[in-house]
């Protein structure tokens, strides 16, 4: 008897001590509230440099990780703003995005704010249901490349190339040589393949809900959060904090998952990238030159 009076009075002091800590608590571990934890993936898909790391599967995978696994999670929001980039790691991610919901039985909720174009756009076709602004823009389910050609300003200049390659098509598109319509074509069709896979995905995806004619859906458009609703493309318009409280209370806590930070508040590169000291030794300007305007050029083509 004196056990259970003893047993009894350590829990009201441990549920007195509880609700007395509650208020120093994060609002999250408070209990009570449903919980939407909030994944943001901002930028250029894949085009990385070791002072600019790009959105990576091996730099997104923890905080994926963190926002499916975290407890009392009623779903997961995704903050998506990308003109897109590389299709493979467009694919990755939003691969690893469908297994974790599956997963965990989570809904995954896609809110695009200025751009979630090609790449951008399937990484938003991994959530169950995309919400956009009316002017955000959507789509560009394509594939684009490009390059440049110096042959004639190397004759212009007097500059030989010189290289040597063993298989026929080893130096097939060289920048530096004449193009030939046969690595043309080649180039093509690995882009109809890949082009082919995109809309494959978006057709699982999106499924019914898709409204407009195939040629104009998949021909690379893009277009406004408004249109694109009308086309099936999203679902509808709005924002992550009115369309939350609407779904699950005016207490819906949504806490921010971010990927893990380095010296002077940087996302730490991804897997094999140098540490801090070797990243500056390494660093070379001209590169990172170029990766900003390769960047700039991705964002320029939606107008922003």
């Amino acid at each position: 008897m004196a056990d259970r009076q003893m047993s009894e009075h350590l829990k009201q002091l441990f549920a007195s001590a509880r609700e007395a800590l509650r208020p120093l608590l994060p609002q999250r571990l408070r209990g009570g509230a449903p919980v939407v934890p909030v994944v943001r993936l901002s930028g250029v898909i894949g085009l990385s440099t070791p002072l600019r790391p790009g959105l990576t599967l091996a730099g997104l995978a923890r905080p994926l990780e963190r926002a499916f696994g975290m407890r009392k999670a009623r779903a997961v929001a995704l903050v998506i703003n990308s003109p897109g980039g590389s299709p493979v790691q467009s694919h990755l991610i939003y691969r690893r995005i469908r297994q974790l919901a599956a997963e965990n039985g989570l809904p995954v909720i896609a809110f695009t704010e200025d751009v979630a174009a090609s790449g951008g756009y399937m990484i938003a076709c991994a959530a169950d249901e995309i919400i956009c602004d009316s002017s955000s823009i959507l789509g560009s389910i394509g594939v684009v490349g490009g390059t440049f050609g110096f042959s004639k300003l190397m004759d212009k200049l007097g500059i030989e190339r010189r290289l040597y390659a063993s298989g026929e098509h080893k130096a097939m598109l060289d920048p530096f040589l004449p193009e030939k319509p046969e690595d043309v074509e080649h180039l093509k069709a690995v882009q109809r393949e890949i082009h082919q896979g995109f809309i494959d995905l978006v057709k699982q995806s999106r499924g019914v809900r898709l409204k407009g004619p195939e040629k104009t859906l998949f021909s690379g458009e893009y277009w406004t959060g408004a249109k694109s609703v009308e086309f099936g493309i999203a679902d509808g318009i709005g924002d992550l904090r009115t369309t939350l409280r609407e779904r699950f209370g005016e207490k819906v806590v949504t806490p921010l998952v971010s990927a893990a930070r380095g010296w002077f508040g940087r996302v730490q590169p991804g897997v094999g990238a140098a540490g801090f000291d070797g990243l500056l030794r390494r660093a070379d300007f001209a590169e990172e030159v170029i990766s900003a305007l390769e960047a700039r050029a991705l964002w320029a083509r939606y107008g922003l």
